[in-house]
């Protein structure tokens, strides 16, 4: 099948290919150059940080395999860009969630990428930074009731004006968190990463002509887009509904439930959140744009491997959002934990209300990213933890990892050691925490640190009342644990550590697959112990 451009110029398929890899490449260049740069360990470790890029009219292009809330949230940040009128030269940075960002540790970089006189795209790296000040080491707060207690808020701004770096910003952003010379480090990573993606888009341009490779980004997204479709054709008339909860906002405890209704129509997702929960005090509420991103991720989940993700997947999603609900936060709500935890149980619930419709999804997954920020005189560490994943039809769920809305990696103790006053007592799988069935859920992990230096530890963390649900008789993963020196702490609470004292984490196991009674016969032989 010939696709064709906007303006009807056809492009043969091969060439649509060699693009699709082509612009998928300059993405995970980006990438690489960043991690390779930074200082922190959260980003050249833990690589929690995302590249894309973006045609001229801000339309996601092409994504690294990286972090889906950021990924899914970016377009909003290059549309805020756009609306500032940049030129040639222009790198923006920008973290205010209601101009585009998403919560205020991830500093974005916007490139205003130029060819032959015109603007062609951009270049865009969304990257966690371990502090931006705020009332607390890290500038992850449990309790915030204000996006202004969470740090310092960038809306987008020039940091590099028509290639010119502008040293004022960065004093002013420097002077406003609590380590400076670390954030001056990655941020440079993060404008190498961005002049790498630039350099990429224009060797495209020359190679192609601005009317081949505009033809070709516009067959692209349309490729993508009919394959989404497609696939949701094979659903038309399906509905389905899913109610779940988070644990408190970290000022209040009670729960706090998220409720959508899904239904396919004329090719299209349609989920509605009418009924979830008003906007609370405490800082899970997200901006639309987050809870946006968790809805192109589950429709992903949908699709074969082989779909490029670009802006023609979310043309597929329409969403109903109450507004000032803790899905479609307004300003000045605090957002901070909405982003790491609100976005993990909206993915959740968008998926329970796909099992609902009769659509096979995997049994519940940890459901959390365990959150965990030190902080003392002069430093800052910021990492999530991995969990279990719910077993699904025919398969088990891996244990320890990342799922969901995050796609980070682990911290190795030596980077997390060498980094910080904090040594690693233990780090092992949580045995027995997965979910037994026909398949069992994935188990989730032991961390326990010792603090070697008096330090605050920050807590945003979520499955420690309610457990992952199994499927189809499964039984459910075991909840997580927070503990101080042996004894229990709140899901989401800041806590001051003396010299000696040891934070342990236990995160939760994934749910089971199917009746664990069926299992003799599903494996051949009996799984007694």
């Amino acid at each position: 099948m010939i696709d064709r451009g906007s303006d009807g110029a056809a492009v043969d398929p091969l060439e649509l290919s060699v693009l699709a890899h082509g612009v998928a490449m300059i993405a995970e260049e980006m990438g690489a150059v960043l991690v390779r740069g930074a200082l922190s360990p959260n980003i050249r470790e833990r690589r929690d940080a995302s590249a894309a890029l973006f045609d001229a009219r801000g339309r996601m292009v092409a994504q690294a395999a990286h972090i889906p809330v950021h990924l899914g949230a970016m377009p909003e940040a290059v549309a805020a860009v756009m609306a500032r009128g940049p030129q040639a030269g222009d790198v923006f940075l920008l973290n205010d969630p209601y101009h585009g960002g998403s919560h205020l540790p991830d500093l974005t970089l916007v490139e205003a990428v130029e060819h032959d006189g015109a603007l062609i795209g951009f270049a865009a790296v969304r990257a966690h930074h371990a502090d931006v000040g705020g009332m607390s080491p890290g500038s992850m707060p449990q309790g915030a009731t204000e996006l202004v207690q969470e740090g310092l808020i960038v809306p987008p701004v020039r940091l590099v004006r028509g290639g010119t770096l502008n040293e004022e910003i960065l004093a002013l952003l420097l002077a406003n968190v609590r380590t400076p010379h670390e954030r001056r480090g990655d941020l440079g990573a993060q404008l190498a990463a961005c002049a790498a993606g630039a350099a990429g888009w224009r060797a495209l341009a020359t190679r192609l002509g601005m009317v081949r490779l505009d033809a070709a980004c516009d067959a692209l997204l349309d490729y993508a887009e009919r394959r989404v479709r497609s696939r949701l054709a094979s659903m038309e008339g399906r509905t389905g509904r899913a109610t779940d909860r988070l644990e408190g906002d970290g000022v209040r405890d009670g729960d706090i439930p998220i409720s959508v209704a899904l239904e396919v129509r004329d090719g299209t997702l349609h989920l509605d959140f009418t009924g979830s929960a008003p906007q609370v005090a405490g800082n899970v509420n997200c901006p639309a744009a987050v809870t946006r991103a968790a809805a192109v991720f589950a429709l992903r989940t949908l699709l074969d491997d082989d779909v490029p993700t670009n802006d023609g997947i979310a043309r597929a999603v329409a969403l109903t959002l109450p507004s000032r609900s803790a899905l479609n936060a307004a300003w000045p709500a605090a957002v901070a934990a909405g982003n790491v935890e609100m976005s993990q149980r909206v993915a959740d619930t968008i998926l329970a209300a796909l099992g609902a419709a009769g659509v096979p999804v995997a049994a519940q997954g940890q459901g959390t990213m365990n959150n965990v920020t030190f902080g003392g005189a002069g430093w800052t560490f910021y990492e999530t933890l991995g969990g279990g994943q719910g077993a699904s039809p025919g398969a088990a769920g891996p244990s320890g990892v990342h799922v969901g809305m995050s796609n980070t990696l682990n911290t190795p103790i030596e980077s997390l050691e060498r980094a910080t006053p904090l040594r690693i007592e233990r780090y092992a799988l949580r045995e027995g925490s997965g979910g037994r069935g026909m398949y069992d859920g994935g188990e989730g992990v032991i961390r326990a640190y010792r603090a070697m230096a008096a330090c605050t530890v920050t807590l945003l963390t979520e499955r420690r009342r309610h457990a992952p649900s199994g499927l189809q008789g499964g039984a459910p993963g075991s909840v997580g644990r927070n503990l101080l020196n042996g004894e229990p702490l709140p899901a989401k609470c800041r806590v001051a550590l003396a010299p000696g004292d040891v934070l342990t984490i236990e995160t939760p196991g994934g749910g089971g697959y199917g009746a664990s009674a069926s299992r003799a016969d599903a494996h051949g032989a009996s799984t007694e112990s």
